[in-house]
């Protein structure tokens, strides 16, 4: 599945980390990946992932 992260939309609520360890944030409190430093890429599909990215309330992740 591929995630694409929009950071100006997120407000670092901090769900989608707790939903998914592939989710970090920056300094800032923003969402980026854990272990990338691209803002999108293709992860196994995940029903945790998926859940992070609907729960997300500004919709600053996307999963195609």
């Amino acid at each position: 599945m591929k995630i694409q992260l929009i950071p100006e939309k997120c407000i670092a609520c901090g769900l989608c980390q707790t939903y998914s360890d592939i989710f970090d944030y920056d300094d800032d409190g923003i969402v980026i990946f854990s272990e990338k430093s691209d803002l999108e890429g293709q992860f196994p599909d995940d029903p945790a992932i998926l859940l992070a990215a609907k729960s997300c309330p500004t919709k600053a992740i996307l999963a195609d």
